[in-house]
């Protein structure tokens, strides 16, 4: 029912619109993992290719020995060897292998070490495929310095079968070369299979940021509009419920002003659902001054005209929202002056009250959100945030932002501030 709502709620804006928010958890319930990986080889396909290269490297040594004259007691040792090598392959190779206890690895790394080099006094060089086996597992799963360093010896050992035999030196190159050769193949196989699928999980982790961090931005727009609008409309309440017995005609007033922000405010709460929150400093002035006044709080204004953007515009309206909701609730101020000034392509944003309780603490769970949102969300257009004591219980807020982007100055807005 729930997921019903929402698709009502945003029935209005059209799915394949570019600029039409998309949520992004709908991705995670509506798609399966791999779905957002198909740009990489699936763990599994990697897998796969890894037995593959496993299994021909095993089928070459068993038809190398094929062709020698041997007897089948002789073939049978040589398959069952080579099916324990194989299956200690899989161990080392499999993700994670390099973590087990150092006994456990010391013991298959030996088992693999003997089946490797005791076979070749019976099958000779043709048993030598097998060393490069030994060679990815001792990169696989020892320390870097002590893995490279058995690595080569191990492919140097594999001169010597060669040599015994009085084979031509072309072998005696041939069979290191090829079994160094094998080693790093299966290396790169076993790491590129645990490297895959690490970077599936970790983009099935990023999306869940993603969503947690949408849903940050919308509790802290929420936090910035809501908190305000209810603030104001708490103190006209009170106000109208003082009014009402003495000056009825002045209540109904204050009674329209109440609607108006009521009305403003699910205004904001549709707008930041959609994800196109835009606000008005200028609008926000005359809010927070008639606010102000309502809880008998003298204002002064000295606002200059600025040539601000639209999203520095409503940075600086955020701001200007939050300090005020802060001011009627951390303080008992009787004063406030909201200044406004544009200099070397930046817009300042000040707000000074006072009454300033040193002693005051709001013991609300969330009473340090605002400002911490405010810093971060002027962070993000290059811009500064700094509150702080001003002295004789004064309390200074100031936020400057860059007036355009880096593009240039945007042209003035219709609703720009006239100089006062």
């Amino acid at each position: 029912m729930a997921r019903h709502d929402r698709t009502n709620a945003t029935a209005e804006h059209d799915p394949h619109d570019p600029h039409h928010p998309h949520d992004p958890e709908e991705h995670l319930e509506g798609e399966p993992p791999e779905a957002h990986s198909r740009d990489l080889p699936a763990p599994r396909l990697a897998r796969t290719i890894l037995l593959v290269a496993l299994l021909s490297y095993t089928l070459i040594t068993m038809l190398n020995i094929a062709g020698s004259d041997l007897s089948v007691v002789h073939m049978a040792v040589a398959l069952v060897a080579l099916s324990v090598i194989f299956a200690l392959q899989l161990v080392h190779s499999a993700a994670g292998a390099e973590r087990p206890l150092p006994r456990r690895r010391v013991v298959t790394l030996s088992a693999q070490a003997v089946l490797t080099y005791v076979p070749i006094l019976v099958f000779h060089t043709a048993w030598g495929s097998m060393a490069g086996f030994l060679a990815a597992s001792v990169l696989l799963m020892l320390r870097p310095r002590v893995a490279w360093t058995l690595y080569a010896l191990i492919g140097l050992s594999m001169v010597l079968p060669p040599v015994l035999e009085k084979r031509p030196v072309i072998d005696a190159v041939y069979l290191p070369q090829s079994t160094l050769l094998t080693g790093l193949v299966i290396y790169g196989l076993s790491r590129l299979s645990a490297l895959i699928r690490e970077v599936v999980a970790a983009r099935g982790e990023l999306a869940r940021m993603a969503v947690t961090e949408e849903r940050l931005r919308f509790a802290r727009d929420l936090h910035d509009l809501l908190g305000f609008s209810l603030s104001a409309i708490t103190l006209k309440s009170e106000l109208i419920h003082r009014l009402i017995p003495t000056h009825p005609a002045r209540a109904v007033e204050e009674v329209e002003d109440v609607l108006s922000i009521s009305r403003q405010s699910l205004s904001d709460v549709r707008r930041v659902a959609s994800g196109m929150r835009e606000m008005s400093l200028e609008q926000e002035i005359t809010s927070a001054e008639s606010v102000l006044r309502a809880a008998d709080i003298e204002v002064a204004k000295r606002v200059v005209r600025v040539r601000a953007d639209r999203q520095a515009d409503t940075v600086l309206a955020t701001v200007l929202r939050e300090g005020v909701t802060n001011l009627l609730r951390h303080s008992r101020a009787g004063r406030c002056t909201i200044e406004v000034a544009e200099q070397a392509g930046r817009v300042r944003l000040s707000v000074l009250n006072d009454g300033v309780d040193p002693d005051y603490h709001d013991p609300s769970p969330h009473s340090g959100s605002g400002l911490g949102n405010l810093r971060s969300r002027i962070e993000t257009v290059g811009g500064t945030l700094r509150s702080e004591p001003a002295g004789d219980g004064t309390f200074l807020l100031v936020a400057e932002v860059p007036a355009s982007p880096v593009g240039g100055p945007l042209p003035a807005r219709k609703d720009s501030f006239p100089r006062r």
